[in-house]
């Protein structure tokens, strides 16, 4: 007999990566069936849902939802045990002493894989047509890093013989971006915001096949800047036109993509809610500045539902922005810098 528990989740899954772009009623649809599961199989934000007095009956729109506050992530177990385990892991965030660590315990690793690449296909094209060249040097030197696993992963599906991660071994990978612009190879270069800069100190142009995609953080290697600024330095130094940006976060299972101008698209699993500064209840409209609350469907073994420290501007064509952070929240490894 199959076990039941296990047929939902399965259907949920695939209808999760089934969305298409802009339905919204099957997104909101489903974002309410994700929102039951994890109310009745996530402790934490069962406990959560009840302290604010909802009662799940109630919640009949995708903006009645709760959205569980980031920093629970910092002392709680937020995990949804529904199903069974896939290869289980655990990531974790770049904080600081002074802040500490998020943990995001990830029951089904397949799911995070089946996000972030079809999210990359969506957005890029096959990565089999790709280099990947990863500059993530102070990722690598802890342990734990979504955006490692991630990167690992494209590299391996690349299959590329030069696609790699390089710490600070710059002369090797100025080598290799020479031998592919020789060879007229597509290429990802994807890299932490101060390594990029130090990349683009050494005076090395890159053609229109190449994309530069940041992920944020200076980690204190260098001053914080205006995400405008970073983008104009390494346009002008390596004489492109475009830089790329990714968003996303070590508890969250996708991402967003800023292909130019800074305003990042959504795959059709996740979308974004501004909330008003002053009031965490209420959400604001277009064009307006606001906390940004995630909705990643995929994050169906921990939260889906999350409200973020971050500021950003959701524009009328479902692209948003971000405009920096609240203040005195934590220096965070993707996209602090402010707009």
């Amino acid at each position: 007999m199959i076990n039941s528990s296990q047929t939902i989740y399965d259907n949920l899954t695939a209808r999760v990566f089934s969305l298409q772009k802009d339905d919204i009623s099957s997104f909101e649809k489903l974002a309410l069936e994700i929102f039951n599961l994890q109310y009745s199989h996530n402790k934490i934000y069962k406990n959560f849902v009840d302290a604010l007095g909802i009662k799940i009956e109630n919640v009949n729109f995708l903006t009645q939802i709760p959205f569980l506050p980031i920093e629970f992530f910092k002392t709680q177990n937020i995990v949804t045990e529904f199903a069974a385990h896939h290869k289980p892991i655990t990531f974790t965030s770049s904080g600081t002493t002074q802040t500490g660590t998020s943990y995001h315990h990830v029951n089904d690793i397949t799911l995070y894989e089946k996000s972030f690449t079809k999210c990359f296909d969506l957005f890029f094209g096959n990565s089999t047509d790709y280099c990947v060249l990863a500059l993530l040097p102070s990722y690598l030197e802890r342990t734990g890093s979504s955006l490692v696993y991630m990167a690992q992963k494209l590299i391996d599906d690349s299959q590329h013989s030069k696609s790699g991660f390089y710490l600070d071994n710059y002369n090797d990978l100025i080598k290799t971006i020479e031998e592919l612009k020789q060879q007229k190879q597509k290429t990802i270069l994807l890299g932490v915001s101060y390594a990029l800069l130090d990349l683009a100190d050494k005076n090395i142009s890159l053609p229109n096949y190449f994309i530069v995609m940041e992920t944020g953080g200076m980690k204190g290697r260098r001053k914080e800047m205006l995400k405008e600024e970073l983008h104009a330095i390494l346009k002008k130094s390596f004489k492109t036109n475009t830089i790329t940006s990714e968003y996303g976060m070590t508890e969250l299972l996708s991402q967003a993509y800023s292909l130019q101008n800074g305003l990042f698209q959504n795959p059709p699993w996740l979308r974004i809610l501004t909330r008003d500064t002053n009031d965490p209840f209420s959400f604001t409209s277009s064009n307006k500045t606001g906390g940004i609350n995630v909705i990643d469907l995929a994050n169906i073994n921990s939260c889906s539902f999350i409200a973020t420290q971050d500021l950003g501007k959701i524009h009328p064509n479902n692209t948003f922005e971000l405009m920096g952070r609240f203040d005195n929240s934590d220096i965070r490894g993707c996209n602090l810098l402010i707009n």
